[in-house]
């Protein structure tokens, strides 16, 4: 997989000028800028290099499809980039294994993918790897049912604890109730027994600030 650098006296105008010369949009690229001493007649210089995220998502679809081979499960890949974002979709006929006990096998091949690009490439890549939608639905169920817990707390306005979660369905859950006027979510706790308190908050806007 190919780097792109680009270096300048100045960090203005690095990154316009990787986007026009790669004919890419930003959400299509992964940057890494840093600064070089020059010599002693020479100032110091930026370089940009630059990745494709095209070029990455190659990659990471090879590793999992060599980590499938490797558990002798036939599986078709799809891949989906989106707003700087990678999603690679399986679709095989051993779901369940691929699965496993809520998730947690589908969520360690995540890890072990995302880890071994990063291995490949010295840059940290967002990617999501779902089983026939499998996670989409369950973050669907998840959505609708914090968002019905956060309507009673705004009415009884008595905080609630959920169960332990990890950090991508933390993140879901403060994302899904962000809207509501009199609701605010708190991580507590430490791994792997961490999880949201949704909480009700006459004046949300002041505690915001």
């Amino acid at each position: 997989m190919e780097k792109y650098k680009f270096q300048a006296k100045s960090k203005e105008g690095l990154l316009d000028k990787a986007l026009e010369e790669l004919n890419e949009k930003e959400e299509n690229i992964l940057t890494n800028l840093y600064e070089e001493k020059g010599g002693l007649f020479s100032g110091k210089k930026y370089t940009l290099e630059v990745v494709k995220l095209s070029d990455v998502a190659d990659i990471g679809k090879d590793i999992l499809k060599e980590l499938l081979l490797s558990l002798n499960i036939k599986a078709n890949v799809e891949t989906k980039i989106r707003d700087g974002k990678i999603k690679y979709e399986i679709y095989s006929q051993n779901n369940s294994v691929l699965i496993g006990k809520k998730g947690h096998i589908l969520d360690s091949i995540q890890t072990y993918v995302r880890q071994a690009i990063f291995n490949a490439i010295d840059l940290y890549v967002n990617i999501t790897i779902d089983v026939e939608k499998y996670k989409e639905k369950q973050n669907y169920y998840l959505e609708k049912k914090v968002k019905k817990i956060a309507r009673d707390v705004t009415l009884s306005k008595v905080e609630v604890k959920l169960d332990p979660m990890n950090s991508y369905e933390r993140k879901l859950v403060h994302e899904a109730l962000q809207g509501f006027k009199y609701i605010t979510t708190e991580s507590e706790g430490e791994e792997p027994n961490r999880c949201v308190v949704i909480k009700y908050c006459e004046n949300k806007e002041e505690t915001e600030e």
